[in-house]
């Protein structure tokens, strides 16, 4: 009987252990299956451009897979019963039964904790909730008498999406709100140019400001300043999914599954958890980053255990280090960021053009791999994986 592989979203993450595994391990003995609710692949990472008025691709995973031996479903995951090893979905297909699982589940939006967020504030941590913000711009841009645009934290995300939305849609006002010191976590020089870029694209940037609500037109903070908003950005933070919690795996206190050096969850060793998902310390001793980098990291471990656990190889132990943040500022302006084993700032840093297009060149790499899940699989194991199941058999014999 085939050992049966389940891999629960299809992000970066997901997508990627996925492909791998297919790669490397015979049809014949493995079967994998991946559930995601869309049935595209979602750049998470250009969500901002996507929003600001861009368009972005986002291919069929049905044709990401083709030729891959990965089955796809298309359903919502609604519970995980690692006791039973049951997947429970939405689409009236009851459950999925697993021998190994990944969870890649990802985060999305922080919206709870202050009135008003869910109600009226955008985000870009989704494609529907990018493409509601870009048709709210759109309106604003259409009415012809501008319009501002408040956006919540002063994090990458938030940055990103306040830089791109100003270059993009110059009629509109922009406001980057940051809780501290703009942007504390880039170094003095790096902060010198993203005010710099912010002086140069309109955006007025208010400091020291912590929001305690948010209504239709405009955002309360707590020492009694209120903006007009017609349309507010919430990116102040990011939230997992409670299904893992939910299904008796250990959890930290944010809902990310707890894991050993090679991504297996220490509650429950027949399921891997990678991405966002996942608490994993790095090799400065301190939790990776939710970043598509960190991603890559527990992607690559997760996929090594499985694979040597599966085959009886050894385990090698891939790195696991955060080491730069690359931060676009619109299309044609970036910062490159290096930062040390605690997590730090390094003084050192890239401003200008040149990051802007290291940026963009990471994303189009992403993208490709994600796109190519085939790519260097040998061409009778190809023939093999793609072949219906009837030929399969006949076509693995020597």
């Amino acid at each position: 009987m085939k050992h049966r592989i389940v891999v629960l979203g299809a992000g970066y993450a997901g997508a990627y252990v996925a492909g791998n595994l297919a790669r490397r391990l015979s049809p014949k003995d493995t079967e994998i299956t991946v559930v995601n609710a869309v049935p595209d692949f979602v750049q998470r990472m250009r969500l901002h451009q996507l929003a600001a008025g861009q368009d972005i691709e986002a291919p069929m995973l049905a044709d990401v897979f083709a030729g891959a031996g990965i089955r796809l479903r298309l359903a919502r995951v609604t519970a995980v019963d690692p006791e039973r090893q049951v997947v429970a979905v939405a689409d009236g297909g009851g459950e999925l039964g697993y021998d190994t699982l990944v969870y890649a589940l990802g985060s999305h939006g922080d919206v709870e904790g202050v009135p008003g967020v869910a109600e009226h504030a955008f985000d870009v941590a989704a494609r529907p909730s990018a493409l509601r913000l870009r048709e709210r711009l759109d309106s604003l841009d259409r009415r012809g008498e501008g319009g501002s645009v408040v956006v919540v934290g002063d994090g990458l995300t938030g940055i990103e999406t306040a830089t791109e939305i100003a270059e993009s849609r110059p009629g509109l006002s922009v406001t980057l709100i940051a809780r501290g010191e703009l942007s504390l976590r880039l170094s003095a020089g790096a902060r010198s140019h993203l005010r710099q870029a912010c002086d140069r694209l309109g955006i007025t940037v208010l400091e020291h400001a912590s929001v305690e609500a948010v209504e239709t037109t405009r955002v309360l903070c707590a020492d009694g300043t209120t903006l007009a908003s017609d349309a507010t950005v919430w990116t102040a933070g990011f939230a997992v999914n409670p299904i893992a919690a939910a299904g008796g795996l250990e959890v930290t206190g944010n809902g990310q599954i707890v894991v050993d050096r090679t991504m297996r969850s220490l509650s429950h060793p027949n399921i891997y958890a990678v991405g966002d998902s996942v608490c994993a310390i790095g090799d400065n001793g301190r939790p990776l980053p939710m970043s598509c980098a960190s991603a890559g990291y527990t992607g690559r471990q997760a996929i090594e255990a499985i694979v040597g656990r599966l085959t009886g190889r050894t385990i090698p132990r891939t790195k696991l280090v955060y080491t730069y943040n690359h931060i676009s500022l619109g299309r044609r302006d970036g910062i490159l960021q290096t930062v040390d084993d605690e997590g730090q700032a390094k003084p050192k840093y890239k401003g200008g053009r040149k990051p802007a297009q290291i940026k963009a060149g990471i994303l189009t790499m992403a993208l490709w791999a994600t796109s190519h899940p085939t790519y260097g699989m040998p061409k009778r194991k190809h023939r093999l994986s793609a072949a219906p199941d009837a030929t399969r058999e006949r076509l693995a014999r020597p």
